[in-house]
């Protein structure tokens, strides 16, 4: 008997499956959605199997020079781990600040003084921080051409329509072009399209919050420290970047305003604009100037009712949003990554088919239940903080406070933060696939 027609069964988790050993050789594995999520899944998967795995990014935008966003994101140890393991760090390590202090205030934005409730630093300056802030155009380039050389084959299309079958998918793209895939990764973003097409349903609700973003140029130093001011209409952070710009430091900020608000303060020209910030933004930095212009996006809360269907699954914003109160998105959708390239490259290292169903199944139990436990603190740390009702400020100041006051609590608020608490995949503890 030859050993291509070997038939042999594989246990994954607690289903066994009968595959055959050079069925799945060189599989290929189709990621819709070129942004920072889907390009580090290709990435990781080129990296953990190398040519054995066929990997294809697919996304329109890919046809056109990218433009820059001015966004900028905390990137949490854990998820720092996983890109220094994928060859990605160094590329971007001169241009990530380290944070290396955060301090929590509690006040409206008339205020002159905002008192401080519940700071959270790292360990020592030999320990590693807690997160880097990472703006992400310098991300994106460095994972583009990290993706490139490893061979991740890049598309200019998009998926317009899709069929699964027991043994494959099959992929008709915009550009008219027709493919067979053992798997289809669905990383378009919140409004996906693809995840629609699936049926896979959404849960989720609008807040009456719009975000605004900008970077902000000051004249004194930050020295690594973010804050997070809670006020009456949601968190206003200010999170430290490398130094440069026109005076010499530089923060990115996230502030949350009403709708009706929002639009008010983008109507206005760009000294009274600066104004307003001011008022929010305080004098602890120093002369301020906006750097980038104020960027707005809307604020919600939802999740995939299910991450995986027939030869799909869902990762990043196309399975799930939460509220940026705690910086947490980005590392959401990196924790997605790990534990989906982990999957696929373990299946395929096993002779199995990275596209059936154990597979999947396996990646969505890993996945769903920590997002929408996730998604469920960030809504109601949102509702908690997002208010001037007096009972609630002073039952929340006084949690603040007693948070500060227990070190081994606030090490493991550190630890979640950082993404390292639990058993987390290979790739975010620093460990290859």
């Amino acid at each position: 008997m030859r050993v291509e027609d070997a038939r042999v069964n594989l246990t994954l988790g607690h289903l066994t499956m009968s595959v055959g050993t050079s069925r799945f050789a060189n599989p290929r594995i189709v990621i819709a959605g070129g942004g920072l999520a889907g390009l580090a899944l290709a990435l990781a998967l080129r990296k953990g199997r190398g040519d054995a795995l066929d990997v294809e990014l697919a996304d329109p935008a890919l046809a056109t020079p990218r433009r820059g966003s001015g966004r900028a994101f905390a990137l949490a140890a854990a998820s720092r781990r996983m890109f220094a393991c994928l060859g990605v760090w160094d590329a971007v390590e001169p241009t990530a600040q380290p944070i290396n202090e955060m301090v929590i205030t509690d006040s409206r934005a008339h205020d002159a003084v905002r008192p401080v409730f519940l700071t959270f630093a790292r360990p020592d300056e030999e320990g590693e921080p807690f997160a880097h802030m990472i703006e992400m155009d310098r991300l994106m380039d460095a994972l583009i051409a990290e993706a490139t050389a490893a061979g991740v084959s890049m598309r200019a299309s998009s998926v317009s329509r899709f069929g699964a079958g027991p043994e494959s998918i099959t992929l008709d793209y915009a550009d008219g072009t027709t493919q067979e895939a053992a798997l289809l990764v669905a990383a378009d973003g919140a409004r996906s399209r693809l995840r629609e097409m699936a049926g896979l349903g959404w849960v989720g609700w609008p807040y009456r919050q719009t975000g605004l973003t900008a970077t902000v140029g000051h004249d004194r130093d930050h020295e690594g420290r973010a804050y997070e001011h809670f006020m009456a209409s949601g968190p206003f952070a200010i999170l430290p970047l490398r130094a440069g710009g026109q005076l010499g430091h530089r923060s990115s900020i996230v502030w949350t305003e009403a709708p009706e608000d929002a639009a008010n303060i983008l109507a206005l020209d760009p000294e009274d604009q600066l104004a307003e910030l001011e008022r929010r933004f305080g004098y602890r930095l120093g002369a301020i100037a906006l750097e980038t212009p104020l960027a707005s996006y809307p604020l919600g809360f939802g999740v995939a009712r299910r991450f995986v269907g027939e030869r799909i699954a869902l990762m990043g914003d196309a399975a799930h949003q939460v509220h940026p109160i705690a910086g947490q998105g980005l590392n959401l959708g990196l924790k997605d990554v790990a534990a989906l390239a982990e999957g696929i490259v373990d299946a395929c290292r096993l002779g199995l088919d990275p596209g059936a169903a154990p597979v999947l199944k396996a990646y969505e139990q890993a996945r769903r239940a920590d997002t929408v436990a996730m998604g469920a603190v960030m809504d109601g740390l949102n509702r908690l903080f997002s208010n001037d009702v007096t009972p609630l400020r002073m039952i929340r100041d006084l949690g603040l406070g007693l948070v500060d006051r227990m070190p081994g609590l606030k090490r493991f608020f550190i630890a979640q933060a950082a993404g390292l608490n639990g058993q987390p995949p290979r790739l975010l503890r620093g460990e290859p696939i």
